[in-house]
Protein backbone atom coordinates (compact mmCIF):
# COMPACT_ATOMS: atom_id res chain seq x y z
CA UNK A 1 0.00 0.00 0.00
CA UNK A 2 1.65 2.88 -1.14
CA UNK A 3 -0.46 5.22 -2.35
CA UNK A 4 -2.13 8.58 -0.36
CA UNK A 5 -5.75 10.15 -0.04
CA UNK A 6 -5.02 13.56 -0.16
CA UNK A 7 -2.45 15.92 0.10
CA UNK A 8 1.02 14.82 0.46
CA UNK A 9 3.61 17.05 2.49
CA UNK A 10 7.25 18.11 1.31
CA UNK A 11 9.45 15.53 2.02
CA UNK A 12 12.85 17.31 3.61
CA UNK A 13 16.01 17.90 1.33
CA UNK A 14 18.73 17.06 3.77
CA UNK A 15 22.60 15.93 2.95
CA UNK A 16 21.56 13.47 6.01
CA UNK A 17 19.11 10.59 6.24
CA UNK A 18 15.77 11.70 7.79
CA UNK A 19 12.54 10.17 8.31
CA UNK A 20 9.99 10.81 5.99
CA UNK A 21 7.05 12.94 7.23
CA UNK A 22 4.40 11.93 5.23
CA UNK A 23 2.77 8.32 6.46
CA UNK A 24 3.09 5.37 3.82
CA UNK A 25 -0.89 4.88 4.32
CA UNK A 26 -3.12 7.89 4.90
CA UNK A 27 -6.71 8.65 4.51
CA UNK A 28 -8.75 11.43 5.86
CA UNK A 29 -12.35 13.38 5.20
CA UNK A 30 -12.60 15.29 2.54
CA UNK A 31 -15.11 17.66 3.74
CA UNK A 32 -13.89 20.38 5.68
CA UNK A 33 -13.69 24.42 6.16
CA UNK A 34 -10.72 24.96 8.78
CA UNK A 35 -8.41 23.23 11.34
CA UNK A 36 -7.19 24.29 14.60
CA UNK A 37 -4.02 22.49 14.04
CA UNK A 38 -1.98 25.69 13.59
CA UNK A 39 -3.43 27.78 16.84
CA UNK A 40 -2.49 23.67 18.90
CA UNK A 41 0.96 23.54 17.76
CA UNK A 42 1.37 27.36 18.58
CA UNK A 43 -0.03 26.26 21.92
CA UNK A 44 2.30 23.33 22.43
CA UNK A 45 5.24 25.69 21.60
CA UNK A 46 4.05 28.09 24.36
CA UNK A 47 4.61 25.47 26.61
CA UNK A 48 7.67 24.39 25.32
CA UNK A 49 6.61 21.38 23.50
CA UNK A 50 8.38 21.94 19.90
CA UNK A 51 6.61 19.62 16.61
CA UNK A 52 8.07 18.04 14.07
CA UNK A 53 6.10 18.29 10.55
CA UNK A 54 4.67 15.67 10.82
CA UNK A 55 3.22 15.97 14.01
CA UNK A 56 1.77 19.22 13.16
CA UNK A 57 0.14 17.58 9.90
CA UNK A 58 -1.28 15.42 12.14
CA UNK A 59 -2.33 17.93 14.23
CA UNK A 60 -4.01 20.11 11.14
CA UNK A 61 -5.83 16.96 9.79
CA UNK A 62 -7.06 15.77 13.28
CA UNK A 63 -8.46 19.11 14.58
CA UNK A 64 -10.01 19.84 10.93
CA UNK A 65 -13.66 21.83 11.25
CA UNK A 66 -16.51 21.07 9.07
CA UNK A 67 -18.79 24.38 8.34
CA UNK A 68 -21.82 23.42 11.14
CA UNK A 69 -18.14 23.05 13.63
CA UNK A 70 -18.18 19.64 13.98
CA UNK A 71 -15.07 17.74 13.68
CA UNK A 72 -14.58 16.27 10.52
CA UNK A 73 -12.88 13.01 11.17
CA UNK A 74 -14.86 11.71 14.53
CA UNK A 75 -11.41 8.96 14.56
CA UNK A 76 -7.90 9.64 14.84
CA UNK A 77 -5.17 6.78 14.36
CA UNK A 78 -1.81 7.31 14.58
CA UNK A 79 -0.03 4.33 14.12
CA UNK A 80 3.81 4.96 14.63
CA UNK A 81 6.97 2.25 15.41
CA UNK A 82 8.14 3.60 19.00
CA UNK A 83 9.89 6.29 20.17
CA UNK A 84 9.00 8.92 16.87
CA UNK A 85 7.25 11.54 19.08
CA UNK A 86 3.60 10.41 19.51
CA UNK A 87 3.74 11.24 22.77
CA UNK A 88 4.06 15.02 21.50
CA UNK A 89 0.92 14.00 19.45
CA UNK A 90 -1.16 13.08 22.08
CA UNK A 91 0.35 16.14 24.25
CA UNK A 92 -0.58 19.20 21.54
CA UNK A 93 -3.92 17.88 21.36
CA UNK A 94 -4.49 17.49 24.92
CA UNK A 95 -3.43 20.95 25.72
CA UNK A 96 -5.78 21.96 22.27
CA UNK A 97 -8.05 20.69 24.36
CA UNK A 98 -7.96 22.52 27.67
CA UNK A 99 -6.89 25.74 26.26
CA UNK A 100 -8.33 26.10 23.44
CA UNK A 101 -11.50 24.44 22.46
CA UNK A 102 -13.28 24.18 25.81
CA UNK A 103 -13.69 20.24 26.05
CA UNK A 104 -15.36 19.39 29.13
CA UNK A 105 -13.71 16.15 29.93
CA UNK A 106 -11.09 14.76 28.25
CA UNK A 107 -10.05 11.24 28.89
CA UNK A 108 -6.59 9.78 28.31
CA UNK A 109 -6.19 6.00 29.01
CA UNK A 110 -3.65 3.65 28.25
CA UNK A 111 -3.21 -0.22 28.64
CA UNK A 112 -1.11 -0.29 31.53
CA UNK A 113 -1.19 2.20 34.51
CA UNK A 114 2.18 3.07 34.36
CA UNK A 115 2.09 4.17 31.02
CA UNK A 116 -0.36 6.39 31.79
CA UNK A 117 1.00 7.80 34.72
CA UNK A 118 4.05 8.79 33.14
CA UNK A 119 1.82 10.70 30.27
CA UNK A 120 0.35 12.53 33.32
CA UNK A 121 3.78 13.45 34.68
CA UNK A 122 4.83 14.99 31.15
CA UNK A 123 1.82 17.22 30.37
CA UNK A 124 1.43 18.10 34.38
CA UNK A 125 5.41 19.17 33.34
CA UNK A 126 4.70 21.03 30.22
CA UNK A 127 1.62 23.26 32.15
CA UNK A 128 2.87 24.04 35.21
CA UNK A 129 6.14 24.96 33.39
CA UNK A 130 4.33 27.75 32.02
CA UNK A 131 2.48 30.69 33.47
CA UNK A 132 0.16 31.80 30.81
CA UNK A 133 -1.48 28.28 31.41
CA UNK A 134 -0.27 27.60 34.99
CA UNK A 135 -2.51 30.08 36.01
CA UNK A 136 -5.56 28.73 34.85
CA UNK A 137 -4.99 25.53 36.63
CA UNK A 138 -7.50 24.98 40.21
CA UNK A 139 -6.07 22.27 41.25
CA UNK A 140 -3.89 18.97 40.29
CA UNK A 141 -4.82 15.67 41.65
CA UNK A 142 -2.30 12.94 41.95
CA UNK A 143 -3.84 10.52 44.53
CA UNK A 144 -3.38 6.85 42.86
CA UNK A 145 -6.31 6.31 40.70
CA UNK A 146 -7.45 9.55 40.23
CA UNK A 147 -4.92 11.36 38.37
CA UNK A 148 -6.47 14.60 36.97
CA UNK A 149 -5.82 18.45 36.21
CA UNK A 150 -8.50 20.50 37.04
CA UNK A 151 -8.91 24.15 35.64
CA UNK A 152 -10.45 26.96 37.25
CA UNK A 153 -13.11 26.90 34.21
CA UNK A 154 -14.13 23.17 35.03
CA UNK A 155 -12.73 21.68 32.66
CA UNK A 156 -11.04 17.98 33.36
CA UNK A 157 -8.23 16.03 32.01
CA UNK A 158 -8.67 12.41 33.48
CA UNK A 159 -5.78 9.61 33.12
CA UNK A 160 -6.93 6.09 33.42
CA UNK A 161 -5.49 2.75 33.00
CA UNK A 162 -7.93 0.62 31.08
CA UNK A 163 -6.52 -3.05 32.00
CA UNK A 164 -8.31 -1.87 35.06
CA UNK A 165 -11.86 -1.35 33.64
CA UNK A 166 -11.66 2.35 35.35
CA UNK A 167 -12.82 4.12 32.52
CA UNK A 168 -16.34 2.85 32.19
CA UNK A 169 -18.49 5.02 32.57
CA UNK A 170 -17.48 8.66 31.68
CA UNK A 171 -18.15 10.60 28.80
CA UNK A 172 -15.58 12.52 27.73
CA UNK A 173 -15.66 15.17 24.84
CA UNK A 174 -12.17 13.54 23.62
CA UNK A 175 -11.07 10.49 24.67
CA UNK A 176 -7.25 9.74 23.73
CA UNK A 177 -6.65 6.07 23.54
CA UNK A 178 -2.71 5.77 24.09
CA UNK A 179 -1.33 1.82 22.92
CA UNK A 180 -3.71 1.08 20.72
CA UNK A 181 -2.85 -1.99 19.66
CA UNK A 182 -4.02 -3.12 22.75
CA UNK A 183 -7.39 -2.33 22.50
CA UNK A 184 -10.09 -4.81 21.63
CA UNK A 185 -13.89 -5.25 22.33
CA UNK A 186 -14.35 -5.07 25.76
CA UNK A 187 -12.84 -1.39 25.94
CA UNK A 188 -14.55 -0.09 22.98
CA UNK A 189 -18.06 -1.54 24.13
CA UNK A 190 -17.56 0.41 27.50
CA UNK A 191 -16.54 3.78 25.48
CA UNK A 192 -18.50 3.83 22.50
CA UNK A 193 -22.34 4.27 24.58
CA UNK A 194 -20.91 6.76 26.39
CA UNK A 195 -19.99 9.13 23.72
CA UNK A 196 -23.61 9.48 22.11
CA UNK A 197 -24.78 12.10 24.25
CA UNK A 198 -22.00 13.88 23.78
CA UNK A 199 -22.67 16.60 20.97
CA UNK A 200 -19.41 17.05 19.43
CA UNK A 201 -16.96 14.18 20.43
CA UNK A 202 -13.70 12.68 19.29
CA UNK A 203 -11.67 9.43 19.83
CA UNK A 204 -7.71 9.70 19.36
CA UNK A 205 -5.86 6.44 18.71
CA UNK A 206 -1.91 6.14 19.26
CA UNK A 207 0.29 3.00 19.14
CA UNK A 208 2.50 1.15 16.54
CA UNK A 209 2.52 -1.88 14.83
CA UNK A 210 -0.03 -4.70 15.73
CA UNK A 211 0.53 -7.55 17.59
CA UNK A 212 -1.90 -10.34 17.12
CA UNK A 213 -5.29 -10.78 18.25
CA UNK A 214 -4.69 -7.95 20.99
CA UNK A 215 -4.92 -5.64 17.96
CA UNK A 216 -8.51 -5.85 17.44
CA UNK A 217 -9.52 -2.20 17.26
CA UNK A 218 -6.34 -0.81 15.58
CA UNK A 219 -6.88 -4.16 12.96
CA UNK A 220 -10.52 -2.63 12.09
CA UNK A 221 -9.41 0.53 11.78
CA UNK A 222 -6.39 0.02 9.30
CA UNK A 223 -8.72 -1.76 6.94
CA UNK A 224 -10.85 0.88 6.62
CA UNK A 225 -8.44 2.73 5.60
CA UNK A 226 -6.97 0.03 3.43
CA UNK A 227 -10.10 0.25 1.68
CA UNK A 228 -10.41 4.00 1.49
CA UNK A 229 -7.00 4.18 -0.25
CA UNK A 230 -8.15 1.44 -2.69
CA UNK A 231 -10.77 2.82 -3.52
CA UNK A 232 -9.68 6.00 -3.93
CA UNK A 233 -12.40 7.40 -1.94
CA UNK A 234 -11.41 9.02 1.65
CA UNK A 235 -12.77 7.85 4.22
CA UNK A 236 -15.98 10.09 5.96
CA UNK A 237 -15.29 9.95 9.35
CA UNK A 238 -11.76 8.29 10.00
CA UNK A 239 -8.37 9.97 9.74
CA UNK A 240 -5.49 7.30 9.74
CA UNK A 241 -1.63 7.91 9.63
CA UNK A 242 0.78 5.03 9.31
CA UNK A 243 4.58 4.81 8.96
CA UNK A 244 5.48 1.51 8.03
CA UNK A 245 7.14 -0.17 5.12
CA UNK A 246 5.80 -3.13 2.84
CA UNK A 247 8.62 -5.50 3.38
CA UNK A 248 10.00 -8.52 1.37
CA UNK A 249 8.12 -11.79 1.30
CA UNK A 250 9.71 -14.99 1.27
CA UNK A 251 9.09 -14.94 -2.89
CA UNK A 252 10.77 -12.58 -3.09
CA UNK A 253 13.89 -12.41 -5.44
CA UNK A 254 17.22 -10.74 -4.80
CA UNK A 255 16.34 -8.46 -7.37
CA UNK A 256 12.76 -7.26 -6.30
CA UNK A 257 12.22 -3.51 -5.99
CA UNK A 258 8.55 -3.78 -5.35
CA UNK A 259 8.86 -4.42 -1.76
CA UNK A 260 11.20 -2.67 0.76
CA UNK A 261 14.25 -4.15 2.35
CA UNK A 262 14.56 -4.22 6.08
CA UNK A 263 18.62 -3.02 5.72
CA UNK A 264 17.97 -0.12 4.07
CA UNK A 265 18.47 3.05 5.25
CA UNK A 266 15.71 4.27 3.04
CA UNK A 267 13.67 1.51 4.72
CA UNK A 268 14.01 2.92 8.41
CA UNK A 269 13.57 6.46 6.93
CA UNK A 270 10.12 5.39 5.46
CA UNK A 271 8.76 4.26 8.96
CA UNK A 272 10.25 6.77 11.46
CA UNK A 273 9.75 10.26 10.73
CA UNK A 274 11.98 11.32 13.51
CA UNK A 275 14.92 9.44 12.68
CA UNK A 276 17.92 12.01 12.25
CA UNK A 277 15.89 14.12 14.65
CA UNK A 278 15.25 12.38 17.82
CA UNK A 279 15.99 8.38 16.28
CA UNK A 280 19.89 7.99 14.72
CA UNK A 281 20.30 5.39 12.13
CA UNK A 282 22.93 4.45 14.16
CA UNK A 283 20.61 3.18 16.66
CA UNK A 284 18.82 1.39 14.26
CA UNK A 285 21.45 -0.40 12.82
CA UNK A 286 21.99 -1.53 16.45
CA UNK A 287 18.99 -2.87 16.94
CA UNK A 288 18.76 -4.42 13.52
CA UNK A 289 21.93 -6.48 14.27
CA UNK A 290 20.64 -6.91 18.21
CA UNK A 291 17.17 -8.23 16.85
CA UNK A 292 18.08 -9.93 13.87
CA UNK A 293 15.99 -11.21 11.28
CA UNK A 294 12.99 -13.08 13.43
CA UNK A 295 10.60 -10.32 12.37
CA UNK A 296 10.75 -8.21 15.82
CA UNK A 297 12.72 -5.30 13.90
CA UNK A 298 10.38 -5.32 11.56
CA UNK A 299 7.36 -5.01 14.14
CA UNK A 300 8.89 -2.46 16.34
CA UNK A 301 11.43 -0.39 14.51
CA UNK A 302 9.52 -0.70 10.47
CA UNK A 303 6.00 -0.81 11.48
CA UNK A 304 5.02 -4.70 10.30
CA UNK A 305 2.11 -5.75 12.10
CA UNK A 306 0.09 -8.86 12.75
CA UNK A 307 -3.54 -7.46 12.22
CA UNK A 308 -6.44 -10.34 13.49
CA UNK A 309 -9.36 -10.55 11.11
CA UNK A 310 -12.42 -8.88 12.43
CA UNK A 311 -15.89 -9.98 14.49
CA UNK A 312 -17.46 -13.56 14.42
CA UNK A 313 -15.68 -14.60 11.67
CA UNK A 314 -12.37 -13.98 12.49
CA UNK A 315 -11.05 -17.26 12.35
CA UNK A 316 -7.55 -16.62 14.43
CA UNK A 317 -7.11 -20.40 15.78
CA UNK A 318 -7.44 -22.60 12.43
CA UNK A 319 -7.74 -21.04 9.25
CA UNK A 320 -10.90 -20.67 7.13
CA UNK A 321 -9.01 -22.48 4.27
CA UNK A 322 -7.67 -25.08 6.10
CA UNK A 323 -11.04 -26.17 7.46
CA UNK A 324 -12.93 -25.63 4.64
CA UNK A 325 -10.28 -28.04 2.36
CA UNK A 326 -11.44 -30.85 5.04
CA UNK A 327 -15.01 -31.17 3.89
CA UNK A 328 -16.85 -34.24 2.58
CA UNK A 329 -19.95 -34.12 2.25
CA UNK A 330 -20.27 -38.10 1.69
CA UNK A 331 -18.63 -39.16 4.28
CA UNK A 332 -20.02 -41.33 6.99
CA UNK A 333 -19.00 -42.17 10.60
CA UNK A 334 -18.11 -45.63 11.26
CA UNK A 335 -18.52 -47.77 14.07
CA UNK A 336 -16.99 -47.18 16.64
CA UNK A 337 -17.98 -44.00 17.85
CA UNK A 338 -18.41 -41.67 20.13
CA UNK A 339 -20.53 -39.20 21.36
CA UNK A 340 -19.87 -35.60 23.06
CA UNK A 341 -22.54 -33.07 24.17
CA UNK A 342 -21.70 -29.23 25.47
CA UNK A 343 -23.78 -26.10 25.86
CA UNK A 344 -22.94 -22.60 25.90
CA UNK A 345 -22.23 -21.09 29.67
CA UNK A 346 -25.67 -19.45 29.43
CA UNK A 347 -27.05 -22.23 29.22
CA UNK A 348 -28.88 -20.87 26.16
CA UNK A 349 -28.02 -23.38 23.30
CA UNK A 350 -26.82 -27.23 23.66
CA UNK A 351 -24.95 -29.58 20.87
CA UNK A 352 -24.64 -32.82 20.83
CA UNK A 353 -21.53 -34.43 18.19
CA UNK A 354 -20.34 -37.80 17.19
CA UNK A 355 -17.20 -38.69 16.00
CA UNK A 356 -15.93 -41.99 13.99
CA UNK A 357 -13.68 -43.18 11.11
CA UNK A 358 -14.12 -41.67 8.58
CA UNK A 359 -13.29 -41.48 4.61
CA UNK A 360 -9.57 -42.11 4.23
CA UNK A 361 -9.47 -43.30 7.66
CA UNK A 362 -9.69 -39.35 8.72
CA UNK A 363 -11.64 -38.86 11.98
CA UNK A 364 -15.04 -37.78 10.74
CA UNK A 365 -16.53 -34.77 12.90
CA UNK A 366 -20.53 -33.87 12.80
CA UNK A 367 -23.00 -32.30 14.57
CA UNK A 368 -25.91 -34.73 14.98
CA UNK A 369 -27.93 -32.26 16.90
CA UNK A 370 -27.42 -28.33 17.83
CA UNK A 371 -30.72 -26.70 19.85
CA UNK A 372 -31.76 -23.55 21.81
CA UNK A 373 -32.09 -24.48 25.48
CA UNK A 374 -31.07 -27.59 27.90
CA UNK A 375 -34.61 -29.24 27.85
CA UNK A 376 -34.02 -31.35 24.79
CA UNK A 377 -31.08 -33.10 25.68
CA UNK A 378 -31.44 -36.33 27.66
CA UNK A 379 -34.43 -37.16 25.70
CA UNK A 380 -32.38 -37.33 22.40
CA UNK A 381 -29.20 -38.73 24.54
CA UNK A 382 -31.25 -41.61 24.79
CA UNK A 383 -32.47 -42.23 21.62
CA UNK A 384 -29.07 -41.52 19.78
CA UNK A 385 -27.61 -44.30 22.66
CA UNK A 386 -29.96 -47.10 21.87
CA UNK A 387 -29.73 -46.45 18.04
CA UNK A 388 -26.09 -46.57 18.11
CA UNK A 389 -24.48 -48.18 20.72
CA UNK A 390 -21.27 -46.17 20.87
CA UNK A 391 -18.32 -46.62 22.51
CA UNK A 392 -18.52 -43.59 24.80
CA UNK A 393 -20.27 -40.47 25.92
CA UNK A 394 -17.95 -37.14 26.70
CA UNK A 395 -18.64 -34.64 28.47
CA UNK A 396 -16.68 -32.00 30.23
CA UNK A 397 -17.80 -31.96 34.24
CA UNK A 398 -16.19 -28.75 34.28
CA UNK A 399 -18.25 -26.99 31.60
CA UNK A 400 -22.18 -25.85 31.63
CA UNK A 401 -23.71 -29.17 30.69
CA UNK A 402 -22.04 -31.06 33.30
CA UNK A 403 -24.58 -30.72 35.61
CA UNK A 404 -26.15 -33.45 33.48
CA UNK A 405 -24.25 -35.81 33.99
CA UNK A 406 -25.74 -37.30 36.52
CA UNK A 407 -28.98 -37.60 34.96
CA UNK A 408 -27.49 -39.31 31.93
CA UNK A 409 -25.64 -41.74 33.56
CA UNK A 410 -29.14 -42.52 35.20
CA UNK A 411 -30.80 -43.03 31.79
CA UNK A 412 -28.24 -44.57 30.05
CA UNK A 413 -26.56 -47.13 32.32
CA UNK A 414 -23.39 -45.93 31.59
CA UNK A 415 -20.40 -43.93 33.08
CA UNK A 416 -20.22 -40.84 31.32
CA UNK A 417 -16.44 -40.14 30.48
CA UNK A 418 -15.63 -37.03 32.19
CA UNK A 419 -12.12 -35.78 31.18
CA UNK A 420 -9.29 -33.65 33.36
CA UNK A 421 -8.05 -30.23 32.68
CA UNK A 422 -4.86 -31.81 30.66
CA UNK A 423 -7.11 -34.07 28.58
CA UNK A 424 -9.40 -31.49 27.41
CA UNK A 425 -6.28 -29.95 26.47
CA UNK A 426 -5.11 -32.43 24.75
CA UNK A 427 -8.61 -32.81 23.14
CA UNK A 428 -7.81 -29.47 21.38
CA UNK A 429 -4.73 -29.84 20.58
CA UNK A 430 -5.49 -32.97 19.09
CA UNK A 431 -8.16 -31.40 16.79
CA UNK A 432 -5.93 -28.80 15.61
CA UNK A 433 -3.30 -31.17 14.65
CA UNK A 434 -5.82 -33.02 12.70
CA UNK A 435 -6.40 -30.19 10.70
CA UNK A 436 -2.97 -28.92 10.36
CA UNK A 437 -1.88 -32.58 9.35
CA UNK A 438 -5.55 -33.22 6.80
CA UNK A 439 -6.45 -36.37 9.00
CA UNK A 440 -9.83 -34.49 9.75
CA UNK A 441 -13.00 -35.06 7.92
CA UNK A 442 -16.35 -32.88 7.99
CA UNK A 443 -19.72 -32.22 6.34
CA UNK A 444 -19.39 -28.42 6.73
CA UNK A 445 -22.20 -27.22 8.77
CA UNK A 446 -22.71 -24.28 9.45
CA UNK A 447 -22.79 -24.41 13.45
CA UNK A 448 -19.26 -26.13 13.54
CA UNK A 449 -18.33 -23.78 10.94
CA UNK A 450 -19.55 -20.56 12.72
CA UNK A 451 -18.58 -21.97 16.04
CA UNK A 452 -14.75 -22.36 14.40
CA UNK A 453 -15.39 -18.67 12.63
CA UNK A 454 -15.38 -16.84 16.31
CA UNK A 455 -13.39 -19.08 18.42
CA UNK A 456 -10.20 -18.02 20.75
CA UNK A 457 -7.89 -20.21 22.81
CA UNK A 458 -7.64 -19.77 26.70
CA UNK A 459 -4.70 -20.29 28.44
CA UNK A 460 -4.57 -23.98 30.32
CA UNK A 461 -1.27 -24.81 32.28
CA UNK A 462 1.42 -25.14 29.32
CA UNK A 463 -1.42 -26.09 26.90
CA UNK A 464 -4.58 -24.55 25.63
CA UNK A 465 -8.64 -24.72 25.37
CA UNK A 466 -11.37 -23.32 23.63
CA UNK A 467 -12.91 -19.83 25.28
CA UNK A 468 -15.93 -20.45 26.58
CA UNK A 469 -16.36 -16.88 27.74
CA UNK A 470 -15.20 -13.83 26.32
CA UNK A 471 -16.74 -14.99 22.46
CA UNK A 472 -19.48 -13.45 20.40
CA UNK A 473 -20.60 -17.13 18.88
CA UNK A 474 -21.84 -20.17 20.54
CA UNK A 475 -18.59 -22.74 20.38
CA UNK A 476 -20.74 -25.65 22.19
CA UNK A 477 -20.74 -27.65 18.29
CA UNK A 478 -17.12 -27.07 18.50
CA UNK A 479 -16.58 -28.07 21.83
CA UNK A 480 -18.44 -31.29 21.21
CA UNK A 481 -16.89 -32.26 18.40
CA UNK A 482 -13.77 -31.93 20.20
CA UNK A 483 -14.44 -33.86 22.90
CA UNK A 484 -15.91 -36.21 20.55
CA UNK A 485 -13.06 -36.70 18.48
CA UNK A 486 -11.16 -37.30 21.89
CA UNK A 487 -13.64 -39.85 22.76
CA UNK A 488 -12.30 -42.00 19.91
CA UNK A 489 -8.84 -42.66 21.71
CA UNK A 490 -9.94 -42.40 25.16
CA UNK A 491 -9.04 -44.93 27.68
CA UNK A 492 -12.43 -46.42 29.45
CA UNK A 493 -12.49 -48.10 32.61
CA UNK A 494 -14.29 -51.07 32.84
CA UNK A 495 -15.80 -52.69 35.66
CA UNK A 496 -14.09 -55.29 37.03
CA UNK A 497 -16.59 -58.52 36.96
CA UNK A 498 -16.38 -60.14 40.53
CA UNK A 499 -16.14 -64.42 39.55
CA UNK A 500 -18.65 -67.00 41.01
CA UNK A 501 -17.17 -68.45 43.87
CA UNK A 502 -16.90 -72.34 42.99
CA UNK A 503 -18.07 -73.79 46.36
CA UNK A 504 -19.68 -71.42 48.86
CA UNK A 505 -19.56 -71.83 52.44
CA UNK A 506 -21.69 -71.18 55.50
Amino acid sequence: MTSLVGERLAEPAAPDLLGVQTPRLFTAPATFLSSAGQEATELAALAGLELDPWQQHVLDVGLREREDGSWSAFEICVNVPRQNGKGGIIEARELAGLFLLGEKLILHSAHEFKTSIVAFRRIEQLIMGCPDLRKRVLRVRKTTGEEAIELVTGQVLRFLARSGGSGRGFTGDCNMLDESMILGDDAMGALMPTMAAVPNPQIWYTGSAGIGAPSLQLARLRRRAEAAVEAGEPDPSLAYFEWSVDAHRDECGPGCAEHDDPDAPASWAKANPALGIRISAGHVRNERASLGSGGIFERERLGVGDYPSDGADTWQVIGEDAWRALADGSSRPADPVAFAVDATPERSHAAICVAGEGAGGAVHVEVVDHRPGMGWLVERVKELHERWSPRCWVVDASGPAGSLIAELERELGVEVVQPKAREVAQACGQLYDGVAEQSVVHLDQAPLAAALAGARQRPLGDAWAWARRGVSVDISPLVAATLAAWGLQCEIEEEEEVPEPWVAYR
